[in-house]
């Protein structure tokens, strides 16, 4: 007897996530139902199946946007759904949420399924660091056998992996994030983990007096302002307004005190750093960071990053998430000072599934979906 399949209130829903929100691989934070308020032009829809009697056995949060000029949408989970993708006969519960999205009007679905892909530690990334060289040049440390099969049961299904083999992607969300994993690990093992330019940077920012501190609602003016500084010059645009920072920050909270926090570091009385983290359960991100273009020699940015770390330990964390990384292991390639500088964590690069599409039956879809693609690639 198939699932029953449909909306659930946000009540019902978070009980699921509380009962799935321990260890590293716990709901992500963009399956939140806070999620769907933070993100406008996108209506929603929380969805929920399980037996006919008995408790929820998958949720997901579905953001739809409008395909201008008609009635129909573009369906995205984010990070999603939440579900049992042990299960062989994925079917049983992805037929209906397919079925129930071609319903309400979707043309294509978009999926983040749960399950890492491959994973490499710092140490063999740092011995393969050379020119032209890509993760993908390098033996993994380790291979998820599950993320393999649900790989494999996807294709088999039709569905189509964003950006295809391309080491990078066509993902919205990064493909490739970088975890330091802290299950078992006490603050020393934090502490010696880190490579000694981390260690000599922390100890510089103490000894010039840096101070971290937690912020409010009331620093992100002051967050957003370093953020366009940084973006100038990393040579990178998020396009993300002061009101979508304020609105992110209040929906959280909103939904549990605490969960989204503003660390910032001050250095004789400016701040000259401020980070955003978020905690979901037993999971802990390191959401976006941005700092001054002066004073760069007192490390603010590691003092943050290792208070944060430390914080994250201090509540029961499995792992601490510092998200997206680039593919590229080339010293002389731009992109690669953002990898290099978080393998001085001692952590470990994770490849996701990534994102998967699929278009709905249909001719009239499949022309919206061709048409979408096309959008997408002129961006």
């Amino acid at each position: 007897m198939p699932p029953r399949l449909g909306p659930v209130t946000p009540e019902a829903y978070r009980a699921f996530l509380a009962t799935r929100s321990t260890g590293p691989h716990g709901p992500s934070f963009l399956q939140l139902p806070a999620w769907a308020q933070v993100k406008e032009g996108w209506s929603h829809q929380l969805l929920g199946w399980g037996p006919a009697s008995g408790e929820l056995t998958g949720v997901a949060l579905v953001l739809l946007r409008p395909f201008p000029g008609t009635r129909k949408y573009f369906a995205y989970l984010p990070e999603g759904p939440v579900a049992d993708w042990a299960d062989p006969h994925i079917d049983g519960w992805l037929d209906p949420l397919l079925k129930h999205l071609r319903a309400s009007g979707a043309f294509a679905v978009r999926i983040g399924p749960g399950p890492d892909y491959r994973r490499w530690t710092a140490a063999t990334l740092k011995a393969h660091t050379g020119p032209g060289r890509r993760l993908g040049d390098v033996l993994a440390s380790e291979v998820d056998p599950l993320g393999s099969a649900v790989a494999e049961r996807l294709r088999a299904r039709g569905w189509r992996k964003c950006g295809g083999d391309s080491q990078d992607g066509a993902d919205a969300q990064p493909r490739h994030v970088y975890q330091v994993p802290l299950t078992g690990r006490s603050a020393d093992d934090l502490w010696n983990g880190l490579n000694q330019e981390w260690r000599r940077n922390i100890r510089k920012a103490r000894k010039s007096g840096v101070e971290v501190v937690v912020g409010s609602a009331a620093d992100l003016p002051e967050f957003h302002r370093l953020l366009r500084i940084t973006e100038e010059r990393d040579g990178f645009r998020l396009g993300r307004s002061l009101a979508y920072y304020e609105r992110q920050y209040a929906v959280l909270n909103a939904e549990e005190p605490g969960r989204m926090k503003l660390y910032l570091a001050r250095h004789e009385g400016e701040i000259l750093a401020a980070h955003t983290m978020v905690t979901v359960g037993r999971r802990v991100w390191y959401q976006t960071g941005a700092s001054a273009d002066h004073r760069r020699e007192v490390r603010p940015s590691n003092a943050l990053q290792w208070r944060m770390m430390l914080d994250a330990h201090a509540l029961g964390a499995d792992v601490y998430d510092l998200r997206g990384v680039p593919s590229t292991l080339d010293p002389d390639d731009r992109a690669h000072g953002l990898l290099r500088w978080k393998l001085g964590t001692g952590g470990q690069v994770v490849e996701t599934l990534g994102e998967w599409e699929t278009p709905m039956p249909g001719t009239t879809n499949h022309t919206l979906y061709r048409a979408f693609q096309a959008y997408l690639a002129r961006r």
